[in-house]
Formats: C-alpha cells, sequence, structure tokens
C-alpha cells in the first residue's frame, strides 16, 4: 500500500512538472502573471482558465494547526505527540528528482509554543489534480486530516488549503 500512496503521488507530481515547465517558459518569454495573497507568501505564476491549478505559495505561509495522536520521526529526528501548527516555508526539498518541478517538494515546519520542533518534506498537489491520487475522504477546504495508512508505516498529515493539497508522510517513531 505505501509504495502504491508513494507512487501515485510522484505520478501527480510528475504531471504537474509538465504544466510548470511550460510556465517557466512563459516566464522567460517576458509574459507574466501574479496574484494577491497572505503578506509573507507570494504566489508563482500559473496559467489562467477554468483548467488552471491555483499558484503555488513560494514564500512562508501557516497551513493550519494538527494534532499528532502518536510520535513520529519528522526528517530522522523525534517528533512528539501533541498538536502543532504546520508552516510551509521557501525552502524546496532537493536533490530534485528528474522530471520533478522543485517548487512541489518543499519543507514545512512543526511549531509548538512559538518554536520549530521539527521539519519535514511536504508535496503540493494542486485540487484539479488531487483525484488522481485519492479514491475519497480528503479533508474539505481549509481543513486538516491526520490518519494511519494501512500497514502502519506512515502516518499522514493531509492538509487542504487555498485550492492546493499538501500530503506530509511521517514514520511512526519506535515505541
Amino acid at each position: 500500500m505505501k509504495r502504491s500512496v508513494l507512487v501515485g503521488a510522484l505520478a501527480g507530481l510528475l504531471a504537474l512538472g509538465a504544466a510548470a515547465e511550460s510556465i517557466n517558459a512563459q516566464a522567460k518569454s517576458g509574459a507574466t502573471k501574479s496574484g494577491a495573497t497572505t503578506p509573507t507568501a507570494t504566489m508563482a505564476a500559473q496559467p489562467s482558465g477554468p483548467e488552471a491549478a491555483p499558484a503555488v505559495p513560494t514564500g512562508e505561509l501557516a497551513l493550519g494547526t494538527v494534532r499528532l495522536p502518536r510520535a513520529v520521526n519528522a526528517d530522522g529526528k523525534p517528533l512528539g505527540a501533541g498538536s502543532y501548527t504546520v508552516r510551509l516555508t521557501p525552502q524546496e526539498a532537493g536533490p530534485p528528482a528528474v522530471g520533478q518541478t522543485p517548487s512541489y517538494e518543499r519543507w514545512v515546519e512543526f511549531v509548538q509554543g512559538g518554536q520549530v520542533k521539527g521539519r519535514e518534506v511536504v508535496s503540493i498537489v494542486a485540487q484539479t489534480d488531487i483525484g488522481k491520487l485519492a479514491e475519497s475522504g480528503m479533508p474539505g477546504t481549509g481543513r486538516a486530516k491526520v490518519e494511519m495508512l494501512k500497514g502502519n508505516d506512515y502516518l499522514r498529515v493531509w492538509i487542504n488549503r487555498g485550492g492546493n493539497h499538501y500530503l506530509i508522510h511521517l514514520v511512526p517513531a519506535a515505541s
């Protein structure tokens, strides 16, 4: 199951990569678009029209608050059970995979009491593409969902915000 989830997520990201390459070509040719966002986040240029994916934030952005029901490892370090504010950082995950659009793989921080307690890579998937990865059970707009995946190999944090889905996969800590 974990392989099929990760393969599905990778397939969706590769599909988004082709769209982003087109956007980069438009930007290099002088065509630019911008959108208003929160004061701390800017948005990457995106195509317009009914099939257009929402812009991907390029700066720092608070995604929401989640409650982790058990201890996990984030970026190989322990992260205890509890409530955390999840914050998207401008730092892209690396090194990028072949054909992958770097802006769709970023780092998020888990903040508690004003201090960063851990960080992990997040996969960003547009609302228009999430149906290719998920059959059902996705969180509503502006909501988060935390669940153990089949086999108890990963704890998935799924946040739906601003037309994008943010998927974070954490490894449960050894008991």
